[in-house]
């Protein structure tokens, strides 16, 4: 991956919607091999998919948080029916397996503290949990979709 690729790439982070030309402009490169770039990374995965960003608000999510859930049950097939259950709920936005004292880490979205707490009854019947707490943001600092590309090597 050249500079040329990552150009493309941050172009792409900033807003995927533009057309072939404009990124190519933004990368210093002709319309063609600009295309054919995104095609590879496309191709190598490296390009997941291309999404518009929604704003919660407008949407009447007004409620982020956290959920830390602490379990007993380590097994792959526990794993599986939580981890499955989990993504079937649509609030929830992220779901992470955590190392230290907390196994999983649950980012949600919903409308309330009773979307909040109809989310929670969902959540306790998808697999036996140990401790359940959860966390609200008050306020996001910062939020991006953009990762840095400065990691990524040639």
């Amino acid at each position: 991956m050249d500079q040329i690729d990552r150009k493309i790439l941050a172009t792409l982070q900033e807003d995927a919607a533009g057309s072939v030309a404009e990124i190519a402009e933004r990368a210093g490169v002709s319309q063609t091999p600009c295309w054919r770039r995104i095609k590879r990374l496309e191709d190598d995965g490296i390009i997941r998919k291309r999404v518009a960003l929604l704003d919660p608000a407008k949407l009447n999510l007004g409620l982020t948080g956290f959920i830390l859930i602490r379990t007993a049950t380590h097994s792959e097939e526990w794993l599986r029916k939580f981890a499955d259950g989990v993504c079937r709920i649509p609030e929830v936005i992220e779901l992470h397996r955590m190392s230290g004292d907390i196994d999983y880490l649950v980012k949600f979205m919903v409308d309330s503290i009773a979307g909040y707490d109809a989310l929670y009854k969902r959540l306790i019947k998808v697999a036996e949990l140990s401790d359940v707490s959860a966390g609200f943001s008050m306020e996001c600092l910062k939020y991006t979709t953009e990762l840095p590309l400065d990691y990524v090597r040639a």
